[in-house]
């Protein structure tokens, strides 16, 4: 009797760990989609009027009971992508969309397999321009580090889960991607959308 107890004990702490180890993928999906829309738009380049509060929101902590290990399981958690660190990130990233789309839409700019941006093209660019999309180009990729980064922090996902963040919100720019826009394929071929 004793060895029963200890081996359902065993297994109710190991389905505990487990879910304090797993990463939300869809909840993650979910913010990135919502992210880039509401920051460049979807595919028709208009950025969405969001609420002030996202409605994407951290999941209570789970403690230790045998009735949320079922409820545990059940869930998907939200994430919290609300934070004052996020909010100016997402702001920033808003604010200069709009430099940065004419460079796109000339295919000077695009979207790298890691969903950052890359200069592709310099042609029809004088030197002030190189200089200027060069300068929006490291801007952008600095904040979108930082915004997977600070995501990570927001909801105790682990550090090293960073980059399965940024291969989520990589899918979610090169979907919502303009039409007519440069993408560069897993292979490193870049290929109009």
């Amino acid at each position: 009797m004793r060895e029963r107890v200890t081996v359902v004990l065993v297994l109710l702490l190991s389905a505990c760990v487990t879910v304090n180890i797993y990463f939300p993928a869809a909840a993650v999906q979910r913010a990135a989609d919502e992210i880039v829309k509401e920051t460049w738009g979807g595919p028709n380049g208009t950025p969405d009027r969001v609420q002030p509060q996202s409605r994407l929101r951290s999941a209570p902590p789970r403690s230790l009971s045998f009735s949320l290990v079922s409820q545990a399981l059940a869930q998907e958690p939200d994430i919290n992508v609300s934070n004052p660190a996020i909010r100016g990130l997402k702001e920033s990233i808003k604010r200069r969309s709009g430099a940065i789309k004419p460079y796109m839409d000339r295919g000077n700019a695009g979207i790298n397999q890691d969903g950052l941006l890359a200069v592709r093209s310099t042609d029809g660019l004088n030197l002030k321009e190189r200089a200027e999309v060069q300068q929006l180009i490291e801007a952008e990729n600095r904040d979108r580090e930082a915004l997977y980064v600070e995501i990570a922090k927001a909801n105790n996902i682990p550090g090293e889960a960073v980059p399965k963040i940024k291969g989520i919100f990589a899918k979610s720019w090169i979907d919502q991607a303009q039409p007519g826009w440069w993408i560069q394929d897993p292979q490193g071929t870049w290929k109009r959308k």
